[in-house]
C-alpha cells in the first residue's frame, strides 16, 4: 500500500511540474504561446502557432481556420520545404512572410505557396544536399528587382544552386 502511495504521489509531482515552465540555461523562462486570434509580426522561436496559419492569416490580412485550403496548401508547401532546406518550417514561413513584405514594396506581390513550391523544386535538385531558404530568398529578391519575372527568376536560380560535383568527382 505504501509502495502504491508514492508512485501515486511521484506521478501527481511529475504532472504538476508540466505546468511550470521551464528555465533556459540563461536562467529565464521559456513559455510557449499559441496565436488563435491574432497574429503576430513574426513566429518565435516559442510560438506554438502552426507556421502554416500564421502564413496563410497573413497573407489574407486576418486569422484563417486551421482546416482551409490555404493552410492545407500552405502546410503541404512547408513540409515540401521542409525536406529540402536546412531551416525549420517556423523560420521558412518568417523568411517567406519577410520576402513577400519585400516584394510588395517594389509592386511584385506573390503568393507564398507559389514561391515556397518554386524554391522547393529548385532545391530538389540538389538532391541530399539541403539549402539555405534565407539564402535563395535574398537572390530571387534581387533578381525580381531586376525587373526579371517569376518564371525566369526561378530558372536563373536553378542554374544558381544546380548540382555540383561531389568531393572527388570530376567537373
Amino acid at each position: 500500500m505504501r509502495g502504491a502511495l508514492a508512485s501515486l504521489m511521484v506521478a501527481g509531482l511529475a504532472l504538476a511540474a508540466c505546468d511550470r515552465p521551464t528555465e533556459s540555461e540563461e536562467g529565464q523562462a521559456v513559455v510557449a504561446r499559441t496565436a488563435e486570434s491574432d497574429l503576430p509580426a513574426w513566429l518565435s522561436p516559442t510560438d506554438g502557432t502552426d507556421p502554416a496559419r500564421w502564413l496563410a492569416g497573413r497573407e489574407a490580412g486576418h486569422p484563417v481556420p486551421a482546416g482551409s485550403d490555404s493552410v492545407r496548401a500552405l502546410q503541404d508547401a512547408l513540409a515540401e520545404a521542409r525536406a529540402v532546406f536546412i531551416e525549420d518550417p517556423r523560420m521558412i514561413a518568417n523568411r517567406t512572410a519577410q520576402l513577400g513584405q519585400m516584394l510588395a514594396e517594389i509592386g511584385k506581390t506573390e503568393r507564398s505557396a507559389s514561391l515556397l513550391t518554386g524554391f522547393s523544386a529548385v532545391a530538389a535538385r540538389r538532391g541530399r544536399h539541403k539549402s539555405l531558404y534565407g539564402e535563395m530568398c535574398q537572390h530571387y529578391f534581387n533578381t525580381r528587382a531586376r525587373g526579371i519575372d517569376h518564371a525566369a527568376a526561378l530558372a536563373l536560380l536553378a542554374d544558381r544552386f544546380a548540382p555540383g560535383p561531389g568531393p572527388g568527382e570530376a567537373p
